[in-house]
């Protein structure tokens, strides 16, 4: 079977396109800007973009299946227009090109951050609706449209299955990810603190697995949860000195002390020409359900997540083959 995977050279994307190979698929990968992670692969590159509607019906003519991993992931308050024009119109664009080209199968990545968090006290699940709040983040409403984007279709008679992962961490993350950079910076030693808090990692090969069983055993319009395991940040880092040798930072900063620094932590990465990663918005994406189901993908999938010892481990050994950590 022939595919197509959006987003191709990303995090999720380039260890998409080796899942799939390893399955025994044809895999054509849509890329934007360049190919890294991509080389060698026995994949056919073609160029194309979400936000423009003709190239992706040439990229999928002839597909049966697409993955759309593409997306723009923000931190920041001040990129609405961007995330609107990927994160909603780039949805749109595939829905309307799968339409166009006969596509049987559309599997649509969308974002635990799509889906309201609160209540706090009881698990988030499949039926958890989806943000709605302008209050809360760009990001979180443009993928919560998204997916009400692909909800529509699913009306209109295309067949979607959509998955929603929580933090992907794992290898093969060439740029890196928000969280991998942190993972990165403990090791070299450039984070002073850490922050009092932790979130739900997940595996990005599980996610990879969990979402090629979705796309071939699932029912048309399903939905899957893709969670890992909640961890404090002060705990991986006391993993990464143990595996590392490198010392990582004792202090863990309380979150109402973060949330006070954060504008000018972000200025100031911003005056360095550095990505911020501590930001007001990933901070508010930290303060989240601890309690995520995937009940549903195990009953259904078989889906399990590995431990995410074995995550991290394995993450900081693909980091130290690329020379982004010293070696250990």
């Amino acid at each position: 079977m022939k595919v197509l995977v959006t987003g191709a050279t990303g995090h999720l994307g380039c260890n998409l396109v080796r899942g799939l190979l390893n399955h025994g698929y044809q895999v054509r990968a849509l890329i934007h800007h360049d190919r890294s992670g991509l080389d060698g692969l026995p994949v056919q590159l073609v160029m194309g973009d979400i936000c423009d509607l003709p190239t992706l019906v040439s990229a999928m003519t002839g597909v049966d299946l697409v993955f759309h991993c593409a997306g723009f992931i923000s931190i920041l308050t001040t990129e609405k227009e961007r995330l609107h024009n990927v994160n909603v119109q780039g949805v749109q664009n595939i829905i309307d090109a799968c339409i166009k080209t006969g596509v049987k199968r559309l599997v649509h990545f969308s974002s635990i951050h799509a889906l309201v968090q609160e209540p706090f006290d009881q698990p988030l699940d499949e039926t958890r609706s989806l943000v709605s709040d302008p209050h809360r983040p760009p990001y979180d409403l443009s993928k919560a449209a998204g997916e009400r984007t692909v909800q529509e279709a699913l009306a209109r008679g295309l067949d979607v299955v959509v998955i929603n992962p929580t933090g992907i961490v794992g290898p093969n993350d060439y740029r890196p990810s928000h969280f991998g950079q942190v993972l990165v910076d403990l090791c070299r030693q450039r984070m002073p603190a850490l922050i009092d808090a932790g979130f739900d990692w997940v595996d990005v090969r599980d996610v990879v697995e969990g979402a090629i069983r979705a796309a071939e055993r699932a029912p048309k319009g399903s939905i899957y949860l893709l969670s890992g395991h909640w961890q404090k940040i002060d705990v991986i880092a006391r993993q990464i000195e143990t595996l590392t040798g490198v010392k990582t930072p004792r202090m863990a900063l309380p979150m109402w002390i973060c949330i006070l620094a954060a504008p000018f932590s972000t200025a100031w990465a911003h005056l360095r020409h550095q990505r911020a990663v501590f930001t007001s918005v990933s901070l508010e994406a930290l303060h989240s359900n601890r309690f995520i189901s995937h009940e549903k993908a195990t009953t259904e999938l078989g889906y399990m997540p590995r431990p995410l010892e074995q995550t991290i481990e394995d993450t900081l050994r693909w980091f130290a083959a690329q020379g982004m950590i010293k070696a250990f």
